[in-house]
């Protein structure tokens, strides 16, 4: 397992951010002036419009992936969508080198899948793209099974991974996949960074959990996120809970 990562940390230069620029308002940004990563596994969690994929954009595009997702082999543009935030951070990074890495954002991966199918369709001595994602189209598969296929035939180990809401596509039982399968690449020397509503994801053991807040961001274990209190409260009373939110 590694114990000099990949990525290190993350400092955020505030006050060069113009003022009127949206990402200035940005509760992540406003509240942190520097991530540390001190564990393989670091999640980013909070309520929505805090910023959490705004800061997982930035962190990937400044490593140098695409911004719609893909390795940073990627080069397409859809549509530029994506904030400035990584012109206002500084990435430091551990002694040793990655040698795999990717960028998934759960609402562009049809474009990945459309790219990859696009670099097939061309003539060249080279294999096909589909070949490093178990030899068909992403496409072909469902979105939960194309997700599925990245991580268990794309992904190799020795890597960076950021991950956007991987738990968009996949249902519980896949989500339980997802966890051990991050377990053997953490074994494999892997980071994983990700951003997540999931507290099945969130329950990777001896993570590392930044909740984003309106007012603050911090480090806080696994039972004291809200998502995990307000899931066990829901499951704990669960009639009582569905009557008050429908009466």
């Amino acid at each position: 397992m590694l114990d000099n990562f990949y990525l290190k940390s993350v400092e955020i230069k505030y006050e060069k951010i113009p003022k009127e620029d949206y990402i200035s308002d940005l509760n992540v940004v406003k509240n942190i002036r520097k991530i540390d990563f001190k564990k393989p596994v670091t999640f980013f969690v909070g309520e929505n419009g805090l910023g959490k994929s705004t800061l997982i954009e930035a962190i990937a595009t400044k490593w140098g992936f695409n911004a719609e997702g893909g390795s940073i082999h990627f080069n397409f543009n859809t549509k530029k969508t994506e904030s400035n935030l990584n012109q206002y951070i500084d990435l430091i990074k551990g002694s040793y080198r990655p040698k795999d890495g990717y960028f998934i954002r759960s609402e562009s991966l049809y474009n990945v899948a459309t790219n990859i199918d696009d670099l097939d369709s061309i003539e060249c001595n080279a294999p096909p793209v589909s070949d490093a994602y178990g030899g068909k189209s992403l496409h072909s598969q469902s979105h939960g099974e194309s997700f599925l296929s990245i991580f268990f035939k794309r992904f190799k180990g020795h890597g960076i991974y950021i991950l956007d809401e991987p738990e968009a596509a996949l249902s519980p039982v896949s989500q339980f996949s997802l966890l051990v399968r991050i377990k053997e690449l953490v074994n494999l020397n892997s980071q994983f960074i990700i951003a997540t509503h999931s507290p099945i994801l969130l329950a990777y053991p001896d993570a590392q959990i930044y909740e984003i807040k309106t007012d603050k961001v911090l480090q806080v274990p696994y039972s004291e996120t809200e998502h995990y209190l307000t899931m066990k409260s829901f499951f704990d009373a669960t009639d009582r809970t569905i009557e008050f939110l429908l009466k």
